[in-house]
């Protein structure tokens, strides 16, 4: 007897990045013969795709995908719009489909939809050009400061080396009075569906190895041109992503190509293990390899009702 009565399933793939997310989905979604909603905070923005690792066309075409390359660049977007837009498309797919799949690496976006998020404040543009205008000036150990005297809790559990994580944390405290944890705290909601955890991983050698190789996938597919084609927005947020802020410093004359693919490497070697440490504390992911589909089918089968 499956261990939950629900009639519907949220399927959620994550992982690390390059760790085979986008093709299991895919694969999950012809077999259950439903829809797949992004769950990566930069596939969002429409003119960011070799970087990003988007979904290519053939990928979009073998599957109905939802939430890529819908946002404009100079949109601002956070977790609380992406669960009001998850939740609307979910409706949609569950009217005619039992299940529906998450897909995605960005674990905050992930754990909107599935436990909900408290109501963060609308940014305040002011306040937000401020803060960016102090760390430009002052380095990221300002904004860390800043963060350990504002929110002490916040700032043991944040990425200190993540300068968007410090200064959304110091511009909600600033704007409200409150504390950036006091909105990570509210109860866990429960959702009218049920919902099966997937992870994918490797070997970390293999993982890295499949990094190192999509990165240079990405540059042959034309990704220094991308960039390029982008220098008069790097100033917004959707701009501060592994593989366009290296290729930024290749064209500043900062450094050189191979010494910009090879950052690239690295730093998403590091936002790898980010994601992994994210994802390693819910308990309620089941863990597979990528190859195997197989498995994953059939744990998916057991945790759900087949109709």
């Amino acid at each position: 007897m499956p261990e939950n009565k629900k009639q519907k399933t949220l399927i959620v793939v994550s992982g690390p990045t390059a760790s085979g997310k986008t093709q299991v989905a895919i694969r999950l979604a012809q077999h259950f013969e439903t829809s797949i909603i992004s769950a990566d905070s930069r596939q969002f923005y429409q003119r960011l795709k070799i970087g990003t690792a988007a979904p290519r066309p053939d990928e979009l075409a073998a599957a109905t995908h939802y939430l890529v390359g819908n946002l404009s660049i100079e949109d601002y977007y956070n977790a609380s719009h992406f669960e009001r837009d998850a939740l609307q498309i979910l409706d949609k797919i569950f009217i005619k489909n039992e299940t529906a799949i998450l897909a995605g690496g960005s674990g905050m976006y992930i754990d909107a939809v599935c436990k909900g998020i408290d109501d963060m404040p609308d940014a305040d543009m002011e306040l937000r050009e401020s803060i960016h205008s102090q760390f430009q000036e002052k380095g990221i150990e300002f904004l860390q400061e800043q963060v350990k005297t504002l929110d002490p809790e916040y700032y043991e559990m944040v990425d200190k080396a993540n300068p968007n994580r410090l200064k959304r944390a110091i511009e909600v405290c600033r704007q409200t009075g409150r504390t950036f944890t006091s909105f990570r705290q509210g109860r866990k909601v429960e959702r009218n569906f049920a919902i099966v955890k997937i992870g994918l991983n490797m070997p970390r050698p293999e993982l890295f190895e499949r990094i190192a190789q999509r990165t240079d996938a990405m540059i042959v597919q034309g990704l220094v041109e991308e960039v390029k084609s982008l220098q008069g927005f790097r100033h917004l947020n959707a701009m501060n992503t592994v593989g366009y802020k290296e290729i930024f410093e290749y064209l500043d004359g900062n450094i050189t190509l191979d010494r910009a693919i090879e950052n690239i490497k690295t730093n998403t070697r590091r936002y790898a293990k980010r994601q992994l440490t994210w994802l390693k504390r819910d308990e309620e992911i089941k863990w597979f390899l990528p190859s195997q589909i197989e498995e994953i089918i059939r744990y998916i089968e057991s945790k759900k009702i087949i109709q």
